[in-house]
């Protein structure tokens, strides 16, 4: 998991100079970084949903997703959990769960995170995870200096996932094949299109509800693809 702790500790590194950056900023350039950060989520989002080749499969994944998500409301869930972490270590953070899972998504969802995981966890050497820390950790400069504290402890979600993958790999090369990631960011793309209107402030949409999507899109793929 030699890939996975380097780009962890590479979001860590890039989190701690955007929060020295945000520290030291006038109040408009943080709202101008803020709103660059929104412009390029959304434009990554588009770029990642049309990866689809099914629209159907990403449109019944995301309304399936997102009405399980609701009735669970994991966005009152995560909210109160963010809350209580701010309460604990005394963050002082508004934007906290939205830094939290705009990098989440961001830093887990491409095919990069799935392949590279593959590639170190089959025993080769973790190529595709050094790439995508070098990108992680400038990504993370930019995403904690207008999202705030929230984007370090992406490091969590980050360990969780790409750390399992590597550590199942021979089980999962076979799962993830082509098509199944292609949806699965697809889906991660759309998700993060809803999130850049969030951080633009167009409207509020409770992304977090929608994180269900992602197990229903593997499950139909299964089922269907």
């Amino acid at each position: 998991m030699i890939g996975t702790l380097i780009n962890i500790g590479a979001v860590i590194v890039g989190s701690v100079l955007g929060l020295l950056i945000h520290a030291k900023l006038p109040l408009r350039f943080i709202r101008i970084v803020f709103q660059g950060i929104g412009i390029f989520t959304i434009f990554l989002g588009i770029k990642m949903a049309l990866k689809t080749g099914n629209l159907l499969i990403m449109v019944f994944s995301i309304v399936i997703g997102s009405v399980i998500g609701e009735f669970i409301n994991i966005d009152k869930g995560i909210n109160n959990l963010s809350d209580c972490l701010k309460r604990k270590i005394k963050i002082g953070s508004d934007k906290f769960s939205e830094g939290l899972i705009t990098a989440f998504l961001l830093f887990c969802l491409g095919s990069m995170t799935i392949l590279g995981a593959i590639e170190e966890g089959l025993g080769g050497r973790p190529n595709l995870l050094l790439t995508k820390s070098l990108m992680d950790g400038f990504s993370s400069i930019a995403l904690s200096a207008s999202l705030g504290i929230g984007v370090i402890f992406s490091v969590i979600p980050l360990l969780i996932y790409q750390g399992g993958l590597t550590v199942f790999a021979g089980f999962l090369q076979n799962f993830f094949n082509q098509v199944m990631i292609n949806e699965l960011t697809a889906v991660g793309g759309v998700l993060l299109i809803g999130l850049g209107i969030n951080i633009l402030e167009i409207t509020k949409i409770k992304i977090s509800n929608m994180l269900p999507s992602l197990i229903i899109v593997i499950i139909l793929v299964l089922l269907f693809l």
